[in-house]
């Protein structure tokens, strides 16, 4: 069958091939760091990662350009705020996301450049839009003329003359709809100089020009949450097709994460923070979790919903296990059936599971060929969606898992020798030890879970 996608543009599933044959490029939104991130940002990161590896086990090299928009309103407003220097605070932020980005098992993007190393090409961008009369300087803030642009509103199906305005209404501008390419300085902002006077960036254009560099005037896919379509990746698209760029062949957006029906917001503590998950949460279940849904979907952040996945992630885990068979190298036609067909991992998972409940029945029978062999199968699924309990991304977690319920068991036994011994005082402080630190334990997983 082959890959198919759903283009958000074109609002549709359509076959995916590759621009240039073998090689997909790809440009995802990555972090703005302004604070740690919290499940819904990870949750794209994980999607994508999954489009990463299915891309490469079907032997295609992959070009992975994810930004780091590390100047921005909001950074500069937390500076302000706190007194601290945008730098340390965007420097500070970045490393809580690459261990986030980690901890989770994404594999690294093939490049990942910082919005503040490019201002250069930013200029230059700026310049080719103004000269093709496309924006205009007002100030010393330029901006994009919307009404230049006949296409704006195609990705996110909205009307030219009846998008919504994002952006304040300053001074000088032609049309509200108009966005900002260059915002001139302001007491306390970081600035670059430019032909227009001191200032820095707009957003939007921050991503046009890092993706032009490093993937050129078109590439293959731009990925991103579905809270980027309008107005950021209308924008970046409409600034770059107006500069002569064909951009992006594909628009794949993920679904938002949401608890107790509202979406997650940024701040800098917040019980959904990764940071805060992770002491609480294995990084695989909680990646199975983020993974299993359609990518496309909305995922509700519930305790209910993330003790599932990982009961039905360890049952998959334990038969690997057991089994202890190597990484095989087929995966089974209905397996990869999913895969081809938007991404589908929920379906591709109920073959994990089929095939894990087949394995079982066979070691249950003495058949240890056949549970091998069904091993091999499940670990290359699992390889596929960064899960395989025996990669070395999980395989140290595993046997930390190993070695504290080990010292439990320990603990256990010596309690048990104190009671026979007669000390039946010291079983009860040791039993009394044990009870408390696995309610503490349970008491600190659910309040994390629940916020």
């Amino acid at each position: 069958m082959g890959l198919r996608l759903y283009d958000t543009r074109r609002r549709m599933v359509r076959d995916f091939t590759p621009r240039i044959p073998g090689r997909v490029s790809i440009y995802l939104c990555g972090p703005t760091v302004v604070v740690p991130p919290h499940v819904g940002q990870i949750r794209s990161q994980v999607s994508f990662d999954v489009l990463h590896r299915w891309l490469k086990s079907n032997g295609l090299k992959v070009l992975l350009c994810r930004n780091v928009t590390d100047i921005e309103d909001k950074i500069i407003s937390r500076s302000l705020s706190e007194g601290t220097p945008w730098w340390r605070i965007t420097g500070s932020v970045y490393r809580s996301f690459a261990r986030a980005y980690a901890a989770l098992g994404c594999l690294p993007p093939s490049v990942e450049p910082r919005a503040t190393g490019h201002i250069p090409e930013m200029i230059e961008m700026i310049e080719q839009l103004v000269a093709a009369g496309h924006a205009y300087e007002s100030d010393g803030n330029v901006y994009f003329a919307v009404d230049s642009y006949p296409d704006y509103g195609s990705l996110s199906r909205q009307q030219a003359a009846h998008v919504r305005v994002t952006e304040e209404n300053e001074w000088g501008k032609r049309d509200p709809r108009d966005f900002a390419l260059w915002k001139r300085a302001k007491p306390g902002e970081p600035i670059w100089s430019a032909p227009w006077g001191e200032g820095r960036p707009g957003w939007h254009l921050e991503c046009s020009a890092m993706a032009r560099k490093y993937l050129g005037e078109e590439f293959d896919i731009h990925g991103g949450g579905a809270n980027l379509i309008f107005p950021h990746h209308e924008n970046e698209m409409a600034q770059s097709q107006a500069a002569g760029h064909s951009f992006a062949r594909f628009w794949l957006h993920n679904g938002p994460v949401t608890h107790r029906g509202e979406k997650i917001r940024k701040h800098v503590r917040n019980p959904l923070a990764i940071r805060e998950l992770l002491d609480r949460i294995r990084p695989a279940e909680l990646r199975y979790y983020l993974a299993s849904a359609h990518y496309r979907s909305p995922v509700e952040f519930s305790v209910d919903a993330v003790e599932e996945a990982a009961v039905a992630y360890r049952r998959i885990e334990r038969f690997v296990l057991r089994v202890g068979a190597d990484l095989g190298s087929e995966l089974p036609a209905q397996f990869s059936e999913a895969m081809d067909n938007d991404l589908n991992v929920s379906s591709a998972l109920s073959v994990v599971h089929a095939a894990v409940g087949e394995g079982n029945t066979a070691l249950d029978a003495g058949a240890r060929d056949e549970a091998a062999r069904k091993c091999r199968s499940v670990r290359a699924m699992l390889d596929v969606l960064g899960l395989d309990p025996m990669s070395e991304t999980w395989s140290r977690e595993t046997q930390l898992a190993d070695v504290a319920e080990a010292v439990l068991t320990v603990v256990r036994n010596l309690a048990a020798t104190s009671a026979r011994q007669g000390d039946h005082e010291r079983a009860r402080i040791m039993e009394r030890q044990i009870e408390v630190a696995l309610r503490k334990r349970h008491q600190n997983r659910h309040s994390a879970l629940t916020g």
